[in-house]
């Protein structure tokens, strides 16, 4: 064991009164060092999230990274959207009004490619598209920018993980320069995380939510990142989640959702956290000095 996760034990045992510091006992940010801003589903404040419009709006704001969430349609194709139905960023009961409940999975690439997912945003985004895999990419990497990518309902899409890995490697994002400084992969599922390090160890993964800190020590052997929501996490833990290496040699790193707002952004940075996903990059990048 690592003297980091020895150190981490030791906190572990001290127990909850560690890990629950008041909002006021947070780490300065005493090194200079700021976090790394994530646009949540691109610029989603901005944009209709995970559009080419939202990439677009958090490259013209200078933020490198954007975040985004794939899943698989009917005929196999992935493509980038969040929930695992249609209905809320699309007209698709408007154009398959037979369709009901919806589902991503019930619909080929090229039924939703026929989709309008930019005019329940606003009507200057109408008529902006469901990207697929390949087109997302294409877009971040001609913005030059990085991607956080979250394989979203993996239970859903049996072997979605090395697909995703298939795409990526076709469309160059798994070369050494992507792999070390401009790719990540994460999902809430554990079992995910594990399978895409075990199919590409050169890959950094990310696990979604609150792992105990017991669990840490497991999951460090295959992941890089613990990403938690903001409301879950106190200064003890993100200490305590830096105290272990993980798969890559490298301390655990941790990055918090969704936070929108000046207050909460400079309240995490005070934890010290690596980098902060949001709908918000233009607000958090301004409290934090964060880039």
């Amino acid at each position: 064991m690592h003297a980091r996760a020895v150190a981490a034990t030791t906190t572990a045992l001290l127990g909850a009164a560690t890990l629950l510091l008041p909002s006021s006992d947070v780490r300065a940010a005493e090194d200079g060092e700021r976090p790394t801003v994530i646009a949540h589903r691109g610029a989603s404040a901005y944009a209709p999230e995970n559009t080419l419009a939202a990439v677009d709006t958090a490259a013209r704001m200078g933020i490198r990274w954007v975040e985004n969430d794939v899943q698989r349609t009917k005929d196999g194709e992935l493509v980038v959207i969040h929930d695992d139905s249609l209905r809320r960023t699309t007209d698709v009961e408007e154009v398959f009004p037979g369709r009901s409940p919806w589902k991503v999975k019930d619909f080929t690439a090229a039924e939703i490619a026929r989709l309008d997912a930019g005019s329940w945003f606003g009507p200057s985004y109408a008529g902006a598209r469901v990207p697929t895999l390949e087109q997302y990419v294409h877009r971040v990497d001609r913005n030059r920018q990085k991607l956080l990518l979250e394989i979203k309902n993996p239970a859903l899409y049996p072997g979605i993980e090395q697909q995703t890995l298939k795409v990526l490697a076709n469309e160059g994002w798994l070369d050494r320069r992507h792999r070390a400084s401009r790719l990540i992969v994460q999902s809430f599922s554990v079992d995910s995380v594990r399978t895409v390090h075990e199919l590409k160890p050169g890959v950094k993964t990310g696990i979604l939510g609150t792992p105990s800190v017991a669990e840490l020590s497991a999951y460090a052997r295959f992941t890089d990142q613990i990403n938690p929501s903001h409301s879950t996490i106190t200064a003890g833990y993100v200490a305590t989640v830096h105290a272990f290496d993980g798969a890559h040699g490298k301390p655990l790193e941790l990055c918090t959702w969704t936070v929108n707002d000046a207050e909460t952004a400079r309240r995490v940075a005070g934890y010290g956290v690596d980098g902060v996903i949001t709908n918000k990059p233009d607000v958090v990048r301004d409290a934090t000095g964060g880039s």
